[in-house]
């Protein structure tokens, strides 16, 4: 009875890749497209920038939440961070906001862009009354060449950013080459053509050598990922060196009275 070759160890693997790519495909979206010129942005977290096979992807749209309302300054602060890892020489930033979600969060801060690394001179506000009119600007701010990112920000879980709002931005990021950021107030169960959602809570600073406040620290959860798999990481933001970096925590010294830890002594 003759045998056949070896049945390949990823095949399961293997039909997962290719549902995500069908299921891309009836989104509209078109990998091979999206990316442009641009590059990857990298976390510099090996296992993180490897699920996103390199690095967040350009010309596409990505989508923050919060893990609850007390964590929407986090989220916030994540955003920005991305945008400021976004930036480039000559180019601008882009906020897109309503009155009302003004009144939720509050205002951009120009100082605090600065003091965070993102350079207020290169941040173009734009505040409208409607969330319909927040839209229509996300989309021709995406498509804008001038721009190295442009960031929607929307109070509630933003219930006109729905699949169709959300293709329309991933094919105006695709045409714009800019990276697109959709900041919900809150979780939202709606489908999103986003590359990839985030969910962001605080998480605790390590005080700095002067006993003052550290560096802004986010307990990330990816919960989808078109370039691979999900994960939970949490990261540190430098805003000196405008990088993330993986969250290290002291360990405690081991403890002496554990048999495998006591030092050796003679007996004779």
């Amino acid at each position: 009875m003759p045998i056949g070759p070896p049945k390949p160890a990823n095949d399961a693997d293997n039909t997962l890749i290719d549902l995500r790519k069908t299921v891309a495909r009836i989104e509209g979206y078109q990998p091979e497209l999206a990316t442009g010129e641009a590059e990857s942005m990298a976390f510099g977290m090996v296992s993180l920038d490897r699920a996103l096979q390199g690095g967040l992807a350009p010309a596409a749209l990505h989508e923050v939440t919060p893990a609850a309302m007390t964590d929407l300054g986090s989220a916030v602060g994540f955003t920005l961070a991305l945008a400021a890892r976004a930036q480039k020489p000559g180019k601008s930033l882009g906020w897109i906001t309503t009155d009302f979600a003004a009144l939720e969060a509050g205002n951009i801060y120009g100082l605090g862009c600065d003091l965070f690394g993102l350079p207020a001179r290169d941040l173009v506000i734009v505040k409208v009354a409607r969330a319909s009119d927040a839209l229509w600007a996300m989309e021709e701010a995406l498509k804008c060449r001038a721009l190295a990112a442009a960031i929607l920000e929307l109070p509630n879980e933003a219930p006109l950013a729905d699949l169709t709002a959300t293709r329309r931005f991933t094919l105006a990021a695709r045409e714009g080459g800019a990276f697109g950021f959709l900041l919900r107030h809150r979780p939202s169960a709606l489908t999103s053509s986003a590359e990839t959602r985030w969910r962001v809570a605080a998480v605790p600073a390590t005080p700095d050598r002067f006993g003052g406040l550290g560096r802004a620290t986010f307990s990330l959860t990816l919960y989808k990922n078109r370039r691979g798999p999900t994960g939970h990481w949490t990261l540190a933001w430098s805003h000196h060196e405008r990088a993330f970096a993986a969250l290290s925590l002291g360990v405690a010294a081991a403890a002496p009275d554990r048999q495998d830890r006591a030092p050796l002594r003679s007996a004779g």
